[in-house]
């Protein structure tokens, strides 16, 4: 804390490394292997889909350090950019989000003190569930914040745009569009704001969160997608935003966590309640 916080806090990103080739929603087969040697330890393994990677200082790399233990074997470890044998893939070309580098990470022998390990060895495993769960509260966040977004960028054009004389959302369609559009996002806002309550008073939130990142990424997808269509001809271009806002949305139903891994840990708790 004494050497990274006051960085991070000040002029140094950082960025998280679990993600890889054949561990995806199955995120603890992860195959990064961390060696000892003598005082130290070698990092080996390839990261994928590492956001912010490219302009990272530092690097928390979850990589197996007992893999006879299986998961808890899985041990953090605090990795500055400069150290011998860490090097950084080029941005991959995506969709959306394109504001946020994603890169792969490779490490190739990378030497770090025994010091380096961040929390207790075999412990990252449940560090990386928990920003998981956390983090999903602000993808949630993210997801009301993009749909916002685009009502806001629609609604004037609806009051300036005229077709047969009159304002398009005085058509009827129209306004029940945009009326179905509030509502779900509020709905979605609500969620969120469940989650993040909970998250700030220390209240179990990995269901709540888990709903909140799913219902607001579907609600984003939706809203923006809407938005195109309310727009018409100058929504499919550039003009407006958001077409970008579009393809940003679609982020929310895979990365930290797709929809299809909330669907089931929502499925997993609400079963366990009637146990």
């Amino acid at each position: 804390q004494r050497e990274w916080l006051p960085r991070l806090a000040s002029d140094t990103l950082g960025s998280f490394c679990l993600s890889e080739a054949g561990s995806g929603s199955d995120a603890f087969a992860l195959r990064c292997a961390a060696r000892r040697d003598g005082d130290d330890y070698l990092l080996s393994g390839e990261k994928l889909w590492i956001s912010n990677s490219a302009e990272a200082g530092v690097f928390l790399v979850m990589a197996n350090a007992a893999p006879e233990k299986g998961h808890r074997g899985i041990t953090c470890f605090v990795v500055p950019r400069e150290a011998a044998g860490l090097r950084v893939g080029p941005k991959e070309d995506k969709l959306g989000i394109r504001a946020s580098s994603t890169c792969p990470v490779l490490l190739d022998d990378v030497r770090v003190p025994a010091s380096a390990v961040l929390g207790e060895v075999g412990a990252g495993y449940r560090y990386a569930i928990e920003i998981l769960n956390e983090g999903r509260v602000g993808i949630g966040a993210q997801m009301v914040g993009l749909a916002q977004g685009a009502l806001d960028r629609t609604l004037p054009y609806l009051h300036e745009r005229r077709q047969f004389g009159t304002p398009l959302i005085e058509f009827q369609a129209v306004a029940h569009e945009v009326a179905d559009l509030t509502a779900e996002l509020h709905a979605a806002r609500l969620l969120v704001y469940d989650a993040a309550r909970r998250q700030e008073t220390g209240t179990p939130l990995v269901k709540e969160a888990a709903m909140a990142k799913l219902i607001a990424s579907r609600v984003a997808e939706k809203t923006a997608s809407k938005c195109i269509e309310l727009l018409g001809g100058v929504g499919f271009t550039k003009e407006y935003g958001v077409e970008k806002l579009y393809r940003d949305a679609k982020i929310g139903a895979i990365y930290e966590g797709t929809s299809n891994i909330q669907l089931n840990t929502i499925a997993k708790l609400v079963s366990a309640q009637y146990k």
